[in-house]
């Protein structure tokens, strides 16, 4: 448990991101399970955007405050922390079914997740700046590949039963036990610094919009995802499938993310990246096929789920390694932001035609705009410099 010097080594990374796999896959299972049992628990199908709030409002709190614990007891002990809390809300559910008990696990459940993106992002980008973007694929990859997965859960576990929440908390043992036993190395506590006010106010905007604009649209994705496929008729054996080809679309796009960051500007590819998200919702446009639904999903995926690598690298750029956990923290605080706004603002569409498939369009467009004009701007000071 000692903290050891970080190393390049990819043998450094092999046990946060192997135990991040398996809390991907049960979150990922346990985030499309959530909205498709509360009738079975007796509770209205209403509470699914207000779960999904929850939950956010929960990650927003967390990351106001994990520095200090990371910096406290270091990156493998705050990771092993956050998991047993966040296994802890897993099992209170069932136990007590009622929609107080529910909110209050899914608001601690996010204080849970933003400990743990801020200990794994902050441990992947400490390091060898060059080679920060594959890493950061790395990450996202484990994440949303996990995330694919256990989309699968829901047509292969009877939801009338408890085995979802049975199967979801010994994956988060497990994971558990391998941070507690595996070898690995990480950053030095000694090694972590704050950003004061000033410095905060200098960070890179386009990141941080990128980041609350990541969080706005994977919010109500998440969050209310499962139900738009099911006001369109899909079955409920189906929406799993279709929930992790989206997510699937995430795990494919990072080491696009990767290879393209290396040659051109990342404000000018989160513009490109939503543009391509506004593609896929078109699709969905000009037919009701099944088909063109799953590539639209994962078209769609690989627009939504670029932008956080995409804008967390960029608020990194050029920043001093012993700042890296501080500006982790602030940028997952304006993704929770987004995060905690998104389910309750899509949930006002989700009675107008074009569902919740026509918030994301505008929340795509209106970014795509903004980072193109941004990239613009950037290119015309440096231009004017020369």
């Amino acid at each position: 448990m000692n903290d050891v010097p970080m190393t390049s080594s990819k043998s450094s990374f092999f046990v946060p991101v192997a135990a991040l796999s398996l809390y991907a896959v049960a979150s990922g299972y346990l985030m499309s399970l959530i909205p498709l049992m509360l009738n079975q628990y007796g509770l209205s199908t209403d509470t699914a955007s207000w779960l999904a709030s929850a939950f956010y409002a929960g990650l927003l709190l967390g990351a106001m405050f994990i520095e200090p614990i990371v910096a406290k007891v270091g990156h493998k002990n705050s990771f092993i922390f956050f998991l047993v809390l966040f296994s802890l809300t897993i099992v209170v559910m069932p136990i007590v079914p009622t929609q107080e008990a529910w909110l209050f696990a899914r608001f601690v459940a996010g204080i849970a997740v933003a400990g743990i993106f801020v200990v794994v992002e902050s441990w992947l980008l400490i390091g060898d700046e060059k080679s920060r973007a594959k890493r950061l694929g790395l990450y996202m990859a484990s994440l949303y590949g996990g995330g694919t997965l256990g989309q699968l859960g829901i047509s292969v576990f009877d939801m009338d039963s408890e085995w979802p929440f049975i199967v979801i908390l010994a994956l988060l043992i497990v994971g558990t036990l391998l941070l507690c036993f595996g070898r690995c190395q990480q950053p030095a506590k000694e090694n972590h610094a704050s950003l004061n006010l000033k410095q905060v106010l200098k960070m890179n905007k386009p990141a941080l919009i990128g980041c609350m604009v990541s969080g706005l649209l994977i919010g109500s994705i998440y969050g209310l995802m499962p139900l738009e496929l099911h006001d369109r008729n899909v079955s409920t054996s189906k929406i799993g499938s279709l929930m992790a080809l989206l997510v699937m679309g995430a795990m494919l796009v990072q080491p696009v993310v990767s290879w393209s960051s290396q040659f051109m500007g990342k404000k000018l590819l989160m513009g490109l990246f939503c543009l391509l998200g506004v593609f896929a919702i078109g699709l969905t446009a000009l037919s009701s096929s099944l088909v063109i639904l799953a590539v639209s999903l994962v078209l769609l995926g690989m627009a939504v789920f670029s932008l956080y690598p995409l804008a967390i690298s960029l608020g990194c750029d050029g920043l001093d390694e012993s700042y890296i956990v501080s500006a982790t923290q602030i940028m997952l605080l304006s993704y929770s932001v987004g995060s905690v706004i998104g389910p309750v603002a899509a949930q006002g569409w989700m009675n107008d035609p074009e569902g919740l498939i026509g918030f994301l369009f505008i929340i795509l467009l209106a970014t795509a705009l903004y980072m193109f004009a941004m990239s613009i701007k950037r290119k015309s000071r440096v231009v004017a410099g020369e």
